[in-house]
């Protein structure tokens, strides 16, 4: 997980608390990040480009799983059409 999302969401969560609680804002922050990231972890999560990287794949294993298909279906047109002469 990159690290400023997980910063902005700890910001986030400190400006929610009162302003008293404030006071202890570094203190905070930290346990706030610690948490965040060590749930985060637990998750099975991948990073974006890993994520974009493998859609390509199977974008381009889909297209060759179809012109193969079509490949398929023209030698068995084709099979067909030269058995019944």
């Amino acid at each position: 997980m990159e690290r400023i999302p997980i910063d902005e969401l700890a910001r986030s969560l400190l400006e929610s608390l009162p302003a008293g609680a404030r006071t202890l804002q570094r203190d905070l922050e930290t346990n706030f990040r610690a948490v965040l990231r060590a749930n985060l972890a637990r998750l099975d999560l991948v990073a974006r480009d890993e994520f974009d990287a493998q859609a390509r794949v199977l974008e381009r294993t889909r297209a060759r799983l179809e012109a193969l298909e079509a490949q398929v279906a023209a030698l068995e047109r084709s099979r067909d059409s030269g058995a019944g002469g």
